[in-house]
């Protein structure tokens, strides 16, 4: 999509976020759910794969000012935090105060135990895709952050009502198109 919008030869703005949270953040809310809920978190390997969250905010913010731009310009959408996930989960664990045992597992026995997980919830937690995408170390940057809120801080101020609710990825998608499932989610 990127290399179409490039050879299009109108001016852009490609923003490319890692992991987003906010009020309506799907996997850091789920992250919390999990963890508020369940004795044990399985990891996929051995979590030291990194991600770079930016705020939803930030974002919607910095899609304002390059939309503005006739430059062409490709930046990586990011906060100034970056954390290993295991470093992510203990991170959100001791902000609500879980007790859940973190444990590593083989990816392949991590998806097979979110596909119960999924009957249950009735929704895809995670897919083979995502769990290569972090493996791949794709959810960071080696440019600066481009956004100043620190998810840390943003964890701390909203841990009162963070993980209480579930999110479904797929009933979030179906309350604005009920005719399309999200092409990586099912």
């Amino acid at each position: 999509m990127e290399q179409t919008l490039k050879d299009s030869g109108i001016s852009y703005a490609i923003l490319r976020p890692a992991v987003l949270f906010g009020d309506q953040g799907i996997l850091i809310n789920n992250i919390a759910w999990f963890l508020r809920r369940f004795p044990i978190f399985p990891v996929p390997g051995n979590g030291e794969y990194r991600l770079q969250p930016i705020l939803a905010q930030d974002l919607a913010e910095l899609a304002v000012q390059y939309g503005g731009r006739t430059d062409d310009v490709t930046i990586d959408a990011v906060g100034p935090e970056t954390y290993t996930f295991n470093e992510l989960l203990s991170l959100i664990k001791n902000v609500i105060h879980s007790r859940a045992r973190i444990i590593h597992v083989n990816p392949s026995l991590a998806l097979m135990s979110v596909g119960i997980l999924n009957h249950i919830v009735q929704d895809v937690i995670m897919t083979p895709d995502e769990v290569k995408g972090l493996h791949a170390n794709l959810l960071i940057s080696a440019q600066s952050p481009t956004a100043p809120t620190r998810l840390s801080d943003w964890l701390s101020q909203n841990a009162h009502w963070l993980g209480v609710k579930y999110m479904s990825e797929l009933k979030k998608h179906y309350k604005t198109s009920p005719k399309s499932p999200p092409c990586d989610k099912i």
